[in-house]
């Protein structure tokens, strides 16, 4: 039976070593490389396994070497390590699986003091600056930015983000949620997203408390006036008559009404107009991707009265095609040109309006009304396989709701006098 080593190395050799593995005993092992760099490796059999441990950067070899300087172990101070190992092994306590699991609970403390020192505000300001590039406009960032600096901030912005709880989301938003039901909605929301990339980075754990199904939904009164498309629109019939009134005005807010209204277009899609989005020689507005709800460029084909319209703002030298005291004009101009007329509609709703129009009064197919309304198709097959607009369709069908909305006014609707305000 081969005599088992005891202490084999001497410093000397230790010192003169060529690469390659040399033994000392109980375990303990130098490997010397071919560059010349040498370290302490412990070799122990357990439960059947043989496994190697480094001990150059173990934490015995770290505070030893603090206590008694130098870079590297001695021969001597890597035999007192190996014996602390072995008593281990002889225990039945595995060094190296020790070894993981104090790092492992060193990395869960860290992101535990991580998670403790990241507030709710602070983790909402990431997701902002993370994910504000990708949203479609500016008002959007800012809405973001106002709903939570006045509704969310001053009670949860400076606790801890892992620390919410569903008691504070309902003090946020129960006090909103009838009197500013549609702000509620999205205040909860936003909560929840801010929550769930806060859990996603590590900063919390558990069920998100701002979830509305099977969560919130069950304890506040649910809102179908909160989903969206619900806007207070004007029955398709008394539309011709109250552009005939709105013809009348002389005022950009008045022609930018009437013009969203015969485009069926959005109202921000209309307060950002340029003229180079404007081909009037084709009667032909193309509304960029970047501009667009759905991120896909739109050609929306002009009826002769909306270009007599762009003809005579054209007159105003303005570089956005409808222009306020401030140049843009205020995405609010039309909403309040609405309320002073005494209409209880939104301009939104004029889309409403003119879909039920088409559905009603005309017999184009309904891909060619969602289409003009700029809608995504929602079957994928479908989506996938149409690459046309149906633009020349959708051009005889604005057209005739040019005619249907401009039948009720008198003269030849030419637009005489412009007072340059929003």
């Amino acid at each position: 039976m081969p005599k088992k080593l005891s202490n084999a190395l001497t410093p000397l050799q230790v010192k003169n070593a060529k690469s390659g593995r040399h033994a000392d005993g109980g375990g303990l092992h130098l490997l010397v490389k071919e560059t010349g760099s040498r370290s302490w490796v412990f070799r122990f059999m357990l439960n059947g396994r043989s496994r190697d441990l480094g001990l150059s950067r173990c934490p015995e070899a770290i505070a030893l070497l603090r206590v008694a300087g130098g870079e590297e172990l001695t021969l001597a101070q890597a035999r007192d390590i190996a014996a602390i190992y072995r008593l281990k092994v002889k225990a039945g306590i595995d060094p190296l699986e020790e070894r993981e699991q104090d790092a492992a609970d060193k990395a869960s403390e860290a992101i535990a003091a991580k998670a403790k020192a990241m507030t709710f505000k602070s983790a909402a300001e990431a997701y902002i600056s993370a994910n504000e590039a990708s949203w479609r406009n500016d008002k959007h960032r800012q809405q973001w930015r106002n709903t939570l600096a006045t509704y969310v901030y001053p009670v949860i912005g400076e606790l801890a983000v892992g620390n919410v709880t569903t008691s504070h989301v309902l003090e946020i938003i129960e006090p909103i949620w009838n009197e500013k039901p549609e702000t509620a909605s999205r205040v909860r929301g936003r909560i929840e997203t801010v929550l769930d990339a806060a859990k996603a980075r590590g900063y919390r754990e558990g069920e998100n408390p701002a979830r509305w199904r099977g969560h919130i939904e069950q304890i506040l009164p649910g809102r179908s006036k909160l989903t969206r498309g619900h806007h207070k629109a004007m029955p398709y019939a008394e539309v011709s008559a109250f552009v005939s009134d709105l013809s009348a005005k002389q005022a950009v807010a008045a022609l930018a009404l009437e013009f969203t209204i015969l485009t069926a277009a959005r109202t921000s899609e209309v307060t950002g107009m340029t003229w180079d989005e404007v081909d009037l020689a084709k009667a032909v507005w193309t509304v960029p991707a970047k501009r667009m709800k759905a991120g896909n460029e739109h050609r929306i084909p002009l009826s002769k009265r909306a270009v007599d319209i762009l003809q005579a703002v054209s007159k105003l030298g303005q570089s956005y095609v409808f222009s306020g005291n401030k140049g843009k004009l205020s995405s609010m101009a039309m909403a309040m040109l609405l309320r002073r007329m005494d209409k209880d509609v939104t301009v939104h709703g004029f889309r409403s309006a003119f879909r039920d129009w088409a559905a009603e009064c005309t017999g184009y197919p309904h891909e060619v009304c969602e289409m003009a309304l700029a809608h995504v198709i929602g079957n994928k097959a479908e989506a996938a396989y149409r690459r046309g607009d149906l633009f020349e369709k959708r051009q005889r069908l604005m057209e005739e709701w040019g005619r249907y909305c401009t039948q009720s006014a008198t003269g030849s609707s030419t637009i005489t006098k412009i007072r340059s305000a929003a």
